[in-house]
């Protein structure tokens, strides 16, 4: 009988160690890990002191914004209440008198490059002022942040189009757009170094490749000029895409300045010559009678003619025999340089005689007739 009580109470001690083992796990289970620095916590406001906010963080403790996190954003504690929620940054868990120390400042910044990551991802477009422009691109900012916008990621309609290059003239371009508002994306987002990355070119790569890929070699198009340069002119094929129908490629006859002959807004057709790195190369000259085939049934080597001194350049003189045919006069058949610039004069007509002619590849070579 004794044997079965102490068994009994053997039992139950055991029942009821088993139990608080239980009830402790349980409690362990639910127990919140410890603070840690950085990581972003909410509260409510429980008191507004003259230099520092409490912040109610259970079970945690309470939380302060003191010193000099409480100065940078004082401007925006003097809006708070107390009860007021408020999302802030830890930045010390066993700060002074227990206090776990907080930055409002962080926790902001932290949301912003939060919203930014949201934004690149999403591809979200926004109207944003330009604030200022350098040589390389120009400066934008969002919620704070300055951001940089290359120059290579503006519009055609916007890209500084400068011949040789000169940073000088690239910068009086781009100082242009200081105080537009433009449509851009964030396209890098870099929150160690504060930086973000924005485009003006709103179509992703597949969306532009799918635009050009309709476009083959020998295709005629109907387009606008956009823009006449140095170069060449731009024209607009379809929105968001554009072509560069290059100097050499606007006429049969030598030009010397794009703009003499065209301006932005005329409509203009022109052939497909080239479709290389989703950018689409035309010929407006390519659409208009080839001289050089009508020459090719009145000319041949040996014979005289005329032409005109159009352009001197490090091989010698052109010269204009017809309207689109011209032929090169070889340094060569000169003393000097000098020599030939005293003998041909630009604009004047001579005599020459026909060395080599081969109006398939648009070449002849003449030698002045004294």
């Amino acid at each position: 009988m004794v044997i079965k009580q102490l068994k009994a109470e053997d039992e139950k001690t055991a029942g009821a160690e088993m139990e608080k083992e239980t009830l402790m796990s349980a409690l362990l289970g639910k127990t919140t890990n410890p603070p840690t620095i950085g990581e972003m916590v909410e509260g409510k406001i429980i008191a507004l002191e003259k230099n520092s906010v409490l912040i109610d963080l259970p079970p945690f403790g309470t939380g302060i914004i003191f010193g000099k996190e409480y100065l940078t954003v004082r401007d925006v504690l003097r809006n708070v209440n107390i009860g007021d929620s408020i999302t802030a940054k830890i930045i010390e868990t066993e700060g002074e008198n227990n206090y776990i120390e907080l930055s409002l400042k962080e926790a902001r910044q932290a949301i912003v490059w939060s919203e930014a990551d949201t934004a690149l991802k999403e591809k979200t477009v926004m109207e944003l002022p330009v604030k200022e422009a350098n040589k390389g691109g120009l400066i934008i900012e969002w919620q704070g942040i300055q951001g940089f916008l290359p120059a290579s990621q503006l519009k055609e309609e916007h890209y500084p189009r400068v011949t040789d290059g000169d940073k000088d003239k690239i910068l009086e371009e781009l100082r242009k757009l200081v105080g537009q508002n433009l449509p851009v994306a964030i396209i890098g987002a870099l929150p160690k170094e504060g930086k973000l990355i924005f485009s003006e070119k709103n179509l992703d790569q597949k969306e532009k490749t799918a635009i050009v890929g309709k476009y083959a070699v020998g295709d005629e198009i109907e387009g606008e000029v956009t823009s006449a340069v140095d170069f060449g002119v731009f024209v607009k094929i379809e929105d968001e895409l554009e072509g560069l129908a290059h100097i050499s490629e606007l006429s049969w006859s030598l030009v010397k300045d794009p703009r003499s002959l065209y301006k932005p807004g005329d409509k203009v057709r022109a052939k497909v010559i080239e479709v290389e790195n989703d950018k689409i190369s035309l010929s407006i000259k390519a659409l208009t009678e080839n001289p050089w085939e009508k020459a090719s049934k009145k000319y041949k080597k040996g014979d005289e003619v005329s032409g005109v001194i159009i352009k001197f350049n490090k091989h010698g003189a052109l010269a204009s025999i017809e309207e689109g045919v011209a032929g090169l006069v070889h340094i060569s058949e000169f003393e000097s340089e000098e020599k030939l610039r005293e003998t041909l004069e630009l604009g004047k007509s001579y005599t020459f005689k026909i060395n080599i002619f081969e109006p398939d590849s648009q070449k002849m070579t003449l030698s002045f007739v004294e």
